[in-house]
């Protein structure tokens, strides 16, 4: 922390007014854009671009947004909380550490979806005020719940990545307060105001959610604190390392949840006034320059370091290689290549961009959210996928094209069934920071000394709701397909072409190369054997902890229950071949929080910039011409009056026990 604090006061102002530019690829790299919030006029800096898009979109007389995916969406949520959430335990139990805290951070967005949408959106005819602020009430009580069942001492123990997880959930959760009491509560209390009356008491009262506000903040500067001892510069001239545990690994996701959870903090942390005995100084400030610093300082080094490949997308991450003597260069790079490892650092760059003023941040987020639709196989310029599938003979799958096919997004162990547990959060993930980086630019706060360009803001919004906007077919075409995986109980599958291509894949016949040189796929198989990674320690997915025992050559990767074999190949059951979701770990909590995050930035982007609408219509793609999408869409509110309140008083009594003993070992 000290370095943090030495330099930021100093070195965060230089660079909000000399903003970082963007990837090292880019010709133009040496200048900057000009920043559109300055202390003084910028000079030698390139004018901000016309575009950020690197075709022509067709030109499009979108209509406003229907209803029927927010209904979509919180119908998925409903399922969600219905089938994995245990209010006794205030938790999703068949979800991991890290993996839960995913689902709260996408439940905080979905309800700060639901919060902007309640008094302009007619939900299945539902006018009710009451009935409309007591399904959010409902979801949020489930949320604060998930506060006390989060495992804070297990937590501790693990990755950087498991602690950062952390920060950004509870951050969202902030996020979502601040929404929900703006748009329909008094704002905040009157200091010193003493209500003489009723009356008085009603208007200078804050909405309830507010009770919870500095706990989340606690815990959110708690485990960023924690994740600051994962920064280091004695290797590769900084960046954070992944496990602790193992020999010095850098990867993309680390790094990348480092900055966005810094710039987050920054941003959104109130501040935290918690008091202990053994603290000298317990006034912790929002906007604390440290956190804006390591923010800056964490995209400067991951742009640095090269962690591209030459589609454009982050590779997993950097080994040491101690076969050099005295070796201290990240010089052993895995190639491997994962969906969450674009989505997360859209976040930190559209955060740095609301401090800095700065495009170049924006620029970079497009371009990266380019590279992900196009190697899906998705043609941006024409709207469609690259392949025609209505050639295709059952079985047969369209090429991979590094990050999915025939335009759906896509891990490399979806259509295999091999994914594990963290495997199948990594979709939801993307898809929850690709909806943080389009939503519309909000307006720049001019700070003392510091000049707003009214001008160049007006044109970076206007660019940035352009280039999102072409997205939105792309987004729908994901969408579409994810809602043919749904099972009768309104669950959502894994491999979301399982309901466009007819046909059931395994490791040997998915068209995926998965011995690809200098790939290792960890995340879903486990860290091989060996010094590269750890000697005789394996990191094993799906449980955060590290086994002590070789890997054998004929070993199998195990599914979290241990009970079932995740294999290359083997017979499958009628039931598998017609569902292929159903193989594997099957329909979870990770699955279905995919679904929602997908659905949800269908919904955002539609409406935020656009007014395209998602309407469900029958026939109107090649892949989805056989469909009947009218039937099951609908799936009726009804099962809301079954949610329970989770604060009943046997659930308030454990969670004031709980609080007692976190706050401590916090």
């Amino acid at each position: 922390m000290a370095w943090f604090k030495i330099a930021a006061g100093v070195a965060s102002v230089l660079a909000i007014i000399q903003p970082i530019s963007a990837a090292p690829s880019r010709e133009s790299a040496l200048q900057g854009y000009c920043p559109i919030i300055y202390t003084e006029q910028p000079a030698n800096c390139r004018p901000i671009p016309e575009t950020f898009l690197t075709f022509s979109p067709k030109r499009s007389d979108p209509s406003p947004a229907e209803t029927q995916i927010l209904e979509d969406a919180l119908s998925a949520l409903s399922t969600l909380q219905d089938t994995f959430f245990e209010p006794d335990y205030a938790t999703w139990p068949s979800a991991i550490d890290w993996t839960a805290a995913v689902a709260g951070t996408v439940v905080a967005g979905m309800l700060t979806t639901l919060s902007k949408a309640i008094n302009t959106v007619d939900l299945a005819g539902v006018h009710d005020w009451r009935v409309k602020e007591n399904i959010i009430a409902t979801f949020y009580a489930q949320l604060v719940g998930s506060y006390f069942g989060q495992d804070v001492l297990s937590l501790r123990g693990q990755a950087y990545d498991d602690i950062l997880w952390v920060v950004l959930g509870w951050i969202e959760a902030i996020k979502f307060v601040n929404t929900h009491a703006d748009l329909h509560y008094p704002k905040v209390k009157p200091q010193g105001a003493t209500p003489d009356s009723l009356r008085g008491v009603i208007d200078a009262m804050p909405w309830q959610g507010y009770n919870w506000f500095s706990s989340f903040a606690h815990r959110s500067r708690i485990f960023w604190n924690l994740a600051t001892h994962g920064w280091e510069t004695k290797l590769c001239n900084g960046g954070m390392v992944w496990n602790p545990r193992l020999n010095p690994y850098k990867n993309a996701i680390t790094n990348e949840l480092w900055i966005s959870a810094s710039i987050s903090m920054y941003q959104h942390f109130p501040g935290d006034n918690f008091t202990a005995p053994w603290l000298n100084n317990v006034a912790f400030p929002d906007n604390d320059p440290a956190h804006l610093e390591a923010a800056i300082e964490g995209y400067k080094w991951l742009i640095d370091v090269n962690m591209t490949n030459s589609r454009g997308l982050f590779v997993d991450g950097y080994h040491i290689d101690s076969s050099k003597p005295g070796n201290t260069k990240c010089d052993v790079r895995d190639e491997m290549v994962y969906t969450y490892n674009q989505g997360v650092l859209l976040t930190g760059q559209r955060g740095l961009w609301s401090v800095s003023g700065s495009a170049s941040y924006l620029e970079d987020g497009h371009r990266l959210i380019q590279s992900v639709i196009e190697a899906t196989g998705w043609n941006l310029k024409g709207g469609k996928p690259v392949d025609d599938t209505s050639r295709l003979g059952p079985g047969q799958l369209p090429p991979w094209r590094g990050l999915g096919r025939g335009g759906i997004l896509e891990e490399q162990c979806d259509a295999s069934s091999t994914c594990s547990q963290d495997g199948q959060a990594f979709k939801g993930i993307f898809f929850h920071h690709f909806t943080a980086f389009c939503s519309p630019l909000e307006p720049l706060r001019g700070r003392k000394g510091r000049i707003v360009d009214p001008h160049g803001f007006k044109k970076v919004k206007s660019i940035h709701a352009k280039a999102c906007t072409s997205y939105l077919v792309w987004v729908k075409h994901n969408a579409l397909a994810a809602l043919e995986t749904r099972d009768d109980a309104g669950l959502f599958g894994m491999w979301w072409g399982a309901g466009v291509f007819d046909a059931s894949a395994t490791l040997d016949n998915d068209g995926i190369k998965h011995d690809a040189e200098n790939s290792t796929d960890y995340r879903n198989r486990g860290t091989p054997a060996g010094e590269t990674w750890g000697g005789r320690h394996r990191w094993l997915p799906g449980t955060g902890g590290l086994s002590p025992l070789e890997s054998k050559p004929d070993q199998q990767v195990m599914d979290v229950a241990g009970d079932r074999l995740l294999p290359r190949a083997r017979g499958v059951s009628a039931r598998e071949v017609k569902d292929p979701n159903a193989r594997g770990r099957g329909r979870t909590v990770e699955t279905q929080v995919g679904g929602i995050a997908l659905l949800r930035a269908f919904w955002e982007l539609s409406r935020d910039n656009s007014g395209f609408s998602p309407t469900l219509v029958r026939g109107e793609s090649e892949l989805f011409s056989d469909a009947d999408w009218l039937d099951g869409f609908r799936q009726p509110l009804q099962k809301y009056a079954r949610m329970v309140w989770v604060c009943h008083s046997k659930y308030v009594r454990r969670g004031l026990r709980i609080r007692i003993a976190t706050l401590y070992l916090e």
